[in-house]
């Protein structure tokens, strides 16, 4: 166990091979996590900016961090994903979990609380939707496929978004110059999914969800509309959705309502 920004953090693995870090103190809280290169724990500062983000949470929660299982097989779906996920969640903590889904965490969250309700107990979807929107998917498959392919691969995903063609030239540029620090060690995994991410869409299925659930974003969220967010909202029975103003993908989740508006969430009495 290692102290990480004030924390004591264990780390471990669930069912199926699932690597999680946990930390703080209270009722579980697992924590499914953005897109990551490697289906592991972060190490280095990864992990002290995971922990650092989470912080505000821990407070009041015992987080679990939860990545997906490496050595995914091609042709593996979100669905599979979810299963997988529920099996794990149920071994471990005996029923149902609150669960905290983040960007591309968001989409199986989403897919888990439809396809699994026994395993969610509350959800809370931040940076993310019931699909996909087509420049993100383009830009995630291109870095997918250039890492697969041993290329460099960053610049796709940094440069999603930015409007102006000279900063997104020095952004792909720092991106190309610090790809090998961060490159994939087993490419395969993060392809397989990719394309299971590719595939997601849960129109027509999101009124499948039955956890009371609060969705989040930013109105300048460089991968998901306003639009997005609330058919998201609406398609699930009495969700509730904020949406921050002038805030981005990444600066949703380190608003300052942020951790008020997720504990107020999780700890209201039930209806």
């Amino acid at each position: 166990m290692a102290v990480v920004q004030g924390f004591e953090v264990s780390e471990g693995v669930l069912e199926h091979g699932m690597p999680y870090l946990a930390f703080g103190q209270g009722n579980p809280l697992v924590f499914l996590r953005w897109f990551m290169p490697d289906h592991a724990n972060p190490t280095g500062w990864m992990r002290k900016s995971e922990v650092k983000t989470m912080a505000p949470l821990a407070r009041r929660f015992r987080v679990y961090a939860v990545n997906r299982a490496p050595g995914m097989a091609a042709g593996t779906t979100m669905a599979d994903i979810a299963r997988e996920h529920a099996e794990a969640l149920l071994a471990e903590f005996g029923g149902p979990v609150d669960v905290l889904g983040i960007s591309s965490g968001g989409s199986l969250a989403l897919q888990l609380a439809a396809d699994q309700p026994r395993a969610v107990r509350r959800l809370v979807v931040a940076s993310s939707g019931y699909h996909l929107e087509d420049s993100a998917r383009q830009s995630q498959m291109k870095y997918a496929t250039a890492a697969a392919a041993g290329k460099r691969s960053l610049q796709h995903l940094l440069t999603q978004g930015i409007e102006s063609p000279l900063k997104a030239r020095l952004v792909g540029a720092v991106g190309w110059l610090a790809d090998p620090l961060v490159r994939p060690k087993n490419p395969a995994d993060t392809l397989a999914f990719v394309h299971a991410e590719d595939a997601f869409d849960l129109d027509g299925r999101l009124a499948d969800i039955t956890a009371p659930t609060l969705i989040i974003g930013g109105d300048h969220d460089e991968y998901y509309s306003t639009d997005t967010f609330r058919h998201t909202a609406d398609g699930i029975p009495s969700a509730r959705l904020e949406i921050y103003p002038d805030t981005n993908h990444l600066g949703a989740i380190k608003h300052p309502r942020f951790a008020e508006d997720v504990t107020e969430f999780l700890t209201a009495a039930t209806p």
